[in-house]
């Protein structure tokens, strides 16, 4: 069955989120899996597991409550979100092979760039010199999964300055641009896209 990829440009958070939670609730064994490239307006997002204590000084910038795994992190123009609304009981594949799945499409479109990034087993995201690069979040309801990775590209990462990203008082985070490597973010979806097809269809 063929996927459903949907470039979105930017979405409001919540908006997006009550999309997926509605097409994950209403779809069944024929519905078509779908991946969504989306930005976000400046927002926190709170995961499942997030504690407020993470916020430290939020100003005006918006914090929504969500069903994903994980912390909290950081969403605006120049990050690039990719949601998969996958049927994993059909795939055959589990949350874990999803998780490694986003991770190493990050990886490896980090490398066609020229920069070495790793996954972490105990720190779910990919990393660039021991900086947060890439997260991973998802949520499994019914078989199947919704949310997915973020991967800041060029954008402004003072906020992540405001919180403690995904839970860790000490993490410091990056980006493409930091790295001279300047794209749009709708081409780097490009590549992300690609290894995230190829690993899913394996």
């Amino acid at each position: 069955m063929q996927t459903v990829i949907k470039r979105l440009g930017l979405q409001d958070y919540q908006q997006t989120w009550q999309k997926m939670q509605a097409l994950t609730l209403a779809r069944n064994k024929n519905t078509a899996d779908e991946i969504w490239i989306v930005e976000h307006p400046p927002v926190y997002t709170l995961g499942l597991n997030g504690k407020r204590e993470h916020l430290l000084n939020i100003n005006d910038i918006p914090v929504m409550e969500t069903d994903r795994g994980g912390q909290v992190t950081y969403h605006a123009p120049g990050q690039l979100v990719v949601y998969l609304l996958l049927d994993i009981e059909r795939l055959k594949i589990g949350v874990r092979d999803v998780v490694t799945a986003l991770e190493q499409a990050m990886v490896a479109t980090l490398a066609q760039y020229g920069i070495k990034a790793i996954a972490k087993p105990e720190a779910p995201g990919v990393y660039v010199n021991h900086k947060k690069i890439g997260s991973v979040g998802l949520r499994v309801k019914k078989g199947c999964c919704y949310h997915g990775l973020s991967l800041n590209n060029n954008m402004d990462l003072s906020p992540f300055n405001n919180i403690n990203t995904c839970g860790y008082t000490d993490l410091a985070v990056t980006q493409l641009a930091d790295h001279n490597v300047i794209i749009k973010t709708y081409e780097l979806a490009v590549p992300v896209l690609h290894h995230i097809l190829q690993a899913i269809k394996k």
